[in-house]
This record gives C-alpha cells, structure tokens and sequence, in this order.
C-alpha cells in the first residue's frame, strides 16, 4: 500500500487505525491452493481467531474458503458472514457440554479433544458423527507459548490414549469421521510438519469411517527482511504427495483439509499510530505513539517482532535508532533500538504484519477505546469497524447508587 494512500485513511478516520488490504489475502489463499493442487479434495479452513471481523470473512468466503471456529461466538460471527453450516468447522478447546449442544443444534462439524466430553457426546448423540483433535506430541512453532502439539499441552488427546478413545466409541457406538491435529504457529521447519503428519497419519488407520484429515497450520511467515518463512510450495510438494499415496493405502479418498490464520491475513494488516512524543534520555530516544498493548500485544506477549516504518516521513535519508513505545501504564515496548527515518512528532507510524491476532486480541485496558478499521479491496476502501467511544466504555455496566 501506498503511504499517500496509508496517509490520507489516517486524516479521513483519525488515529490509531487498522488497515487491511484484502488483495494480500486474496493472493496468499490462492498461493495456498495452489501449493496442494494435487490433492484431489482439498479444503481450506480460516482460523477465525485471526481476525474475526464480518468484511475478512466475506473476502474468505467469496474465494471459497471454509472457516475453522474455536468458540461458539465464532460460529455465529461465521453464520452472519453468510457461511452455511457445512462450510463451518468448530474446533474448541476445554469448552462446557452446553456450548457443545449448542455446536450440535446449529449443525456444524464438531471436534472434541477430550475423552470425557467424547463419551457424554457418544452416550447423547450416537448418530452424529465426530472428529477428533490428537496430540501429536511434536514440539513445534517459534514461541513456547504457541507450541501446542508437544506433550505437555492442553490441546488434544494423546496419542498414547488411543486404546481409551476405542473403549469410548465400542460403548457408545459414536462415529469418528475426522481426526486433526495443530501443533503450534510460526512453524518453518518442514520435517517437523512432516514428522507430524506420519503420526497423525498413523492415528487415522485406527479408525475406519474418516473423511477427512486436518492438519492445521502455523505455517511462518516473514515479519522482517530476510526472516524465515514456510515454503508452502515445497512442503505442499511433499504433503500432497504423501497424502494422496496415503488414500491409496486407506482404501478411500479423504478430504485433505488445514486452517491457516496467520498465514492468510497477517501481512494484509498495519496498525497506523501518530507520535505523540519524542524523548531522549540518557540511553534511549522513546517515541511515544497513541497506541499500545491495548490494541496490538504481540510484541509483549510473544516477544513478536513488528517491522515499523516512518510513513510520514518515508524519503529521509538521514536515519535514527529509537524505540516505540505505547501509552498504556505498562511496558508496551512495539519495537526496541529500531533504526528508521527520523521521527518527529506527529509522524504517522506504521506497524506491518498486524493483520493476523492483532485487533482480535486487543481490549479496553486503561478505558482506552479499540481502533477504527479500514480494509481496501480491488480499489475501494471499506470502514469495517467504527471507532470505539466513551458510550462503548459503559455500555454494559450497571451504575448503582450508594
């Protein structure tokens, strides 16, 4: 995106803000489909804890996507989007049998990850047939907070309790019709995907009337010049290939399906903030923006990295090293010692990669109100989301007189 265009969305909806090109999207789902195009059924499913906003949605669905949803609000964000209940899989963690009753009386495809919701399930609807999460028990992905396929994790059943789910099914006569698995984000590493895949593949023999077998994502990509990243092309290569042999084996054709998140919107996403200040201290030259944690807490939660750029002054030769910091009473560090054009204050800042668990995970911490967003698409701006106001602070809360 342009900086005159990144700009003048600044002074038409204020500042901080969002910013989403969809054409991003548009191409990393279509590199995606392309990379497992020799697999005869293959389905794409969009982790909708990405970014849950209607507009992204409605881009996904109209390229064809399924959605991958992880709480019973995701399914109904997914339904307004216009998604019908086939094309929407509900994958919760740790949830209540009610919200499960709720998947079931919506009708979409459920997965489970425990055995004692698995055998409530069974023993209340034996005909509707189920998925299973596994616990591959692999360590992967580029953060320990991220990395839930290892053995310690909450995520899944493990893969040493496969007797246990067989009981379960021989007493309540349920129907296992898919088995996934996700073991972490960030991951760039093809052979631990690959290891991955040959247990789960294992896992799938286990069981005789599978459709479909979903393997995740958290697939890499790049926040910073010459950073790692998945090789979608070669690890579709090398999946496709195993998978299609694997069908062969099974005696069926399966449905092949992932559910990328970060993979599809990260680098659609900017988070444009103004300067607010700049401080020299002893050590440090801070700039202090009209943003913090509240609205993008990556870097502090995962130690994130977030490529920053001056977009006001985008041409300056003379270079400065600073560090970007929020206006939340915390530590919220966007960027440490981060060499750019000189900055002054009232500069519009521009946070890349913010597309991807970023707005979704933002909050009102310090009775800050959540940005505006603006997506553009195929030449058009959209507003997606107003700004928040005072209003929305009190919205639910219940005043009383003491």
């Amino acid at each position: 995106m342009e900086q005159q265009h990144l700009l003048n969305l600044v002074e038409e909806h204020g500042s901080p803000l969002y910013v989403y090109d969809a054409n991003v999207i548009e191409a990393q789902y279509k590199r995606m489909a392309n990379a497992f195009s020799s697999v005869d059924n293959l389905r794409i499913n969009y982790a909708v804890k990405a970014n849950t906003n209607l507009a992204i949605l409605k881009v996904l669905k109209s390229l064809g996507s399924g959605v991958d949803a992880v709480s019973i609000q995701e399914v109904q964000l997914c339904l307004k989007a216009g998604f019908t209940t086939e094309q929407i899989f509900y994958t919760p963690s740790g949830i209540s049998f009610e919200e499960v009753e709720k998947a079931v009386d919506l009708g979409v495809q459920i997965t489970l990850d425990n055995l004692s919701i698995l055998e409530r399930f069974g023993n209340t609807y034996p005909d509707i047939p189920v998925c299973l999460r596994i616990n591959p028990h692999v360590m992967a992905g580029g953060n320990h907070k991220i990395s839930v396929g290892h053995i310690d994790s909450k995520f899944g059943i493990s893969i040493y309790q496969i007797k246990n789910i067989k009981e379960v099914i021989a007493k309540t006569g349920t129907i296992i019709n898919g088995i996934h698995m996700h073991t972490g984000s960030d991951i760039y590493n093809i052979d631990a995907f690959v290891q991955a895949t040959e247990i789960l593949l294992d896992v799938v023999k286990e069981f005789e009337h599978i459709e479909f077998v979903d393997f995740g994502s958290g697939f890499k990509v790049p926040y910073k010049e010459g950073d790692n990243e998945t090789n979608i092309e070669r690890m579709g290569e090398q999946i496709s290939e195993r998978f299609n042999q694997f069908c062969v084996e099974y005696g069926k054709d399966l449905t092949l399906i992932f559910e990328p998140g970060k993979f599809l919107v990260s680098a659609s996403g900017n988070l444009l903030t103004q300067v607010n200040v700049v401080k020299p201290t002893p050590n440090i030259v801070f700039v202090g923006v009209d943003s913090g944690l509240n609205h993008l807490i990556r870097p502090m939660m995962y130690d994130a990295y977030h490529h920053i750029t001056n977009v006001t002054n985008s041409n300056d030769s003379e270079q400065k090293v600073y560090s970007v910091v929020g206006y939340i009473c915390e530590n919220d560090t966007f960027g440490h010692n981060r060499k750019m054009n000189k900055v002054s204050e009232g500069d519009i800042l521009r946070i890349h990669n913010a597309g991807a668990y970023s707005f979704s995970m933002s909050s009102n911490y310090n009775s800050r109100y959540r940005t505006a967003e603006v997506m553009t698409y195929k030449g058009k701006d959209y507003l997606i989301r107003e700004r928040e106001t005072f209003e929305d602070l009190l919205k639910n809360q219940v005043e009383i007189t003491l």
